[in-house]
Formats: C-alpha cells, sequence, structure tokens
C-alpha cells in the first residue's frame, strides 16, 4: 500500500477513533445516562415561573468580540483549568433562561466595528461604521453632519427617570463601548481634544472625553484612558517616566478634577490604584470615577492583583453603590478586551478574558434579586477564530489537533481565519511538535 497524504489521514481517523472511545467516561456509555439529563434539563424549563415583574435594576454585560467560538472555547478551558475534561463545563451565561441571536451588520458595512453596534444595542438605531450615538445620516470623520443626528442611550434614559447609572470596561472608558452610552460623536478615534481634528473643532464637535463629564451624570465611571483627562505632558501617577503615558490634552484642562469639582456637596472619589479603590466604602460614596491605567486595562493574566482590580471586583463595587438609590440603576458593564486580544491573534489571551467576564456576570446575579432586575449578557460581534481537526475529548482547547496535515506536521485546535494561519519558514510551516501552543503566544506561531 502506498504511504500517501490521505492515506495517513485515514490510518490517523481510526486510530483516533479507538482512543478516544477509551476516554470516555463509564456512565456516558449507557444510553439512560443522557436521557436521564435530558429529562432533568426539560423538567427545569417546565418548572420555571414566567417573571412578569416590571424590572427596577438593569444589569447589562457586553462581551466585545465574545462570538459562539470564543464563548465554546471558554468554557472548555475554564472546566479544564479545574482539572475537567471541559466540555461539559457550565459557565454563568450556559444558566439564563432566554438566548436569542442578533444580526450585527451596520448601515454600510456587513462586518461591524464595536461604535456600530453599541449604537444599536444602547441606542436601538443602527448606523455606520466608526461612528458613536449617531444616527446612519451622518459621516465617519466629518463632524458637519453629526449635529442633528444625535440619538440618545438607554443609560441616559435611565438616568433621566431618576435611577442611577454606571459604566465598567476593562479597556479605556473613552472606547467605543462604553463612549456610545454617554457620547455623540462622527468619528471613535476623538478620544481627547488632540484627536479632533482643527475643521471639526470649529464646526463645534468635542471630544469624547469632555462629553463624559458634560453630556449625562454618571453615577460610575470604571475603567482605564487617564491620559485623555490631563493636560498634554502630565506626568502619569502610575508610570511618571513613561512619555506614551503622559497627558494629551492641548486644552489644558485636567478633567478629573473638573469632574471633582462638579460633584460639589456630594461624596465624590477619583482613584486611580486599587489601594485607594478598596478605601472607598459604597454606602457612603454618591459617585466614583476610578481610571486604573492611561490607556486600556491590562489583560487579566498580565494583572497584577496587588495594583489593580479585577472586573469581578469592579462590577461588585458598581452594583454596591448603584443598588442605593430606591428607584433602580442601570449599569454597563464590558468585557473589552476580548476583542483586543482576539485583534492580536492571542487566543490565550482572549479565553481567559472572557472567563473573567463570565465571573463578573456570576458575581453581578449575586449582588443583585432577579425578581426585580433584568440581566443582559451579550456579544456586539464575533472574531474569525475557528476550531479544527477533530481534537480528543478532553485535550487542551489551546493545545494542537491530533491529525496533522498533509505536510505531516501538527496544527493548533485554534486557528484564525483573518490571515494565512500559519507562517512560512524556509517555504514551509513551521514544526510545531516542540511548540508549546498553549500560552500567551501569537497566532500563528513562529
Amino acid at each position: 500500500m502506498a504511504w500517501t497524504p490521505a492515506t495517513a489521514l485515514s490510518v490517523s481517523l481510526l486510530l483516533l477513533s479507538g482512543f478516544a472511545q477509551s476516554r470516555g467516561k463509564i456512565e456516558e456509555e449507557n444510553p439512560e445516562f443522557w436521557r436521564s439529563q435530558a429529562q432533568k434539563s426539560l423538567q427545569s424549563v417546565l418548572d420555571r415561573k414566567l417573571n412578569t415583574n416590571v424590572s427596577r435594576n438593569i444589569l447589562f454585560f457586553l462581551g466585545d468580540g465574545m462570538g459562539v467560538t470564543t464563548y465554546t472555547a471558554a468554557r472548555i478551558l475554564r472546566g479544564q483549568l479545574q482539572n475537567q475534561s471541559g466540555e461539559e463545563t457550565v459557565m454563568t451565561m450556559d444558566t439564563f433562561p432566554s438566548v436569542g441571536l442578533a444580526k450585527t451588520y451596520s448601515v454600510d458595512f456587513q462586518i461591524p466595528d464595536s461604535a456600530a453596534t453599541a449604537t444599536a444595542f444602547l441606542c436601538g438605531v443602527k448606523t455606520n461604521l466608526n461612528t458613536i450615538g449617531v444616527s446612519a445620516a451622518a459621516r465617519n470623520g466629518i463632524c458637519k453632519t453629526q449635529k442633528g443626528n444625535e440619538v440618545t442611550s438607554i443609560l441616559k434614559w435611565a438616568k433621566d427617570a431618576g435611577k442611577s447609572v454606571g459604566i465598567v470596561t476593562t479597556t479605556r472608558v473613552q472606547h467605543a463601548t462604553p463612549a456610545a452610552s454617554y457620547a455623540h460623536s462622527a468619528s471613535r478615534k476623538w478620544y481627547s481634544d488632540a484627536d479632533v481634528p482643527e475643521s471639526a473643532k470649529k464646526d463645534g464637535c468635542t471630544d469624547i472625553s469632555s462629553q463624559l463629564l458634560n453630556n449625562t451624570d454618571i453615577d460610575v465611571i470604571m475603567g482605564g484612558g487617564r491620559k485623555y483627562m490631563t493636560p498634554r505632558g502630565t506626568k502619569d501617577p502610575e508610570y511618571p517616566w513613561d512619555f506614551l503615558s503622559r497627558g494629551r490634552r492641548k486644552d489644558g484642562r485636567d478633567l478629573t478634577k473638573e469632574w471633582q469639582s462638579m460633584k460639589a456637596g456630594k461624596v465624590a472619589r477619583y482613584v486611580w490604584n486599587k489601594a485607594d479603590f478598596d478605601a472607598v466604602d459604597p454606602e457612603t460614596t454618591d459617585y466614583l470615577m476610578a481610571l486604573f491605567e492611561p490607556g486600556d486595562l491590562r489583560f487579566e493574566v498580565d494583572r497584577d492583583p496587588k495594583v489593580d482590580p479585577s472586573i469581578v471586583e469592579m462590577t461588585e463595587k458598581a452594583v454596591r453603590i448603584l443598588r442605593k438609590n430606591p428607584k433602580g440603576f442601570f449599569l454597563l458593564v464590558e468585557g473589552g478586551r476580548i476583542d483586543q486580544a482576539h485583534h492580536d491573534g492571542r487566543a490565550y489571551m482572549a479565553l481567559h478574558e472572557t472567563i473573567a467576564f463570565d465571573d463578573a456576570i456570576a458575581k453581578g446575579l449575586e449582588l443583585t434579586d432577579e425578581h426585580e432586575t433584568l440581566t443582559v449578557v451579550m456579544a456586539d460581534h464575533s472574531h474569525p477564530i475557528t476550531f479544527n481537526g477533530f481534537p480528543f475529548r478532553g485535550q487542551s482547547i489551546l493545545g494542537k489537533s491530533p491529525l496533522w496535515g498533509t505536510d505531516f506536521k501538527p496544527y493548533t485546535t485554534l486557528m484564525y481565519g483573518n490571515g494565512p494561519g500559519y507562517k512560512l519558514a524556509n517555504g514551509s510551516r513551521p514544526d510545531l511538535r516542540d511548540v508549546d501552543t498553549s500560552t500567551r503566544c501569537r497566532f500563528p506561531f513562529s
């Protein structure tokens, strides 16, 4: 028999089939095991009592870039981190009684960005790529088209109804998703006045950071983005010698100080480190602005728990402050760095960000009463990350497929479709047999 790539693939499949069967749990070989599980699932649905109450609070969790593949891979990784096979793991998100799908296209593109999607799910209006809090009549980067085409968000509606409101994000607070809750901008990139073209300024457009203070009275603001709030050249308190972390504003304004002065007569705290954050008493605090990085927050796996709080800790502090309002609250919590990790081809980071995001959801549910709180979890768009190659049950989701390519070299179970998926070295793919793919490396591997 000739040994061809097709022959090798057939033999591999036969061997893998037998090996996979040998790894199965004994109870899973019994049909009653699966029928019993199905009956329990059906009964839990039948026993569910419809909640017809009017919601007093809204917890809105947004996993930026967290598509179905990311969600599935993160579920498996969570289980594997607990020494389980992973596939049968139940995430907090899996326990919600209702599930739906959303079409994410923007008015001008099949594939949206986080600015267009945030405007859609926060303001209820589809719009154009790169624009925030405006209708599709506004054009990307053209200030004149912004005027008269502003649309308001659910955060403002909640505030106008007398509720307390807040935003928590792992990105900068001026980033696309949080910004759509309070800003109106023809460009998502106008973080500070230094980013706004002079022509746009003449036409009356203002930067997103200044709108954070002026548009809606937000009770809790947490994330990153310090450098967009302070005058150009201002040394960052955490990284004083890093020039890229210094203030960017050309107008000389210190928005953190302005924010504090605007809250005269109230207990308003501005903090930038975990020690001061931990010292904030939610029971006596009216307003909190916490900006923990000059730009976006660190990835969860890089975060120093002694220096920066987690998304779980931020969510808890926000809920405890906001829930004091007898009229209720609206809180937006964004797992924003899921998306950014995927953009860099860093599946390891993206999945760990998703797990941390799921932990924040669990904390939100723990701190609220489902009879008076509507909790929504969704993604704004997905990423071209895929599963490949018939991996064994329980095999590391960040590992390599047991099947090899026709070049007799292994490939990873997870792959990105917005690139070649591989690198060429001397005209061929590198051999990954001795490469630990379950690390913080970028895909494709070098």
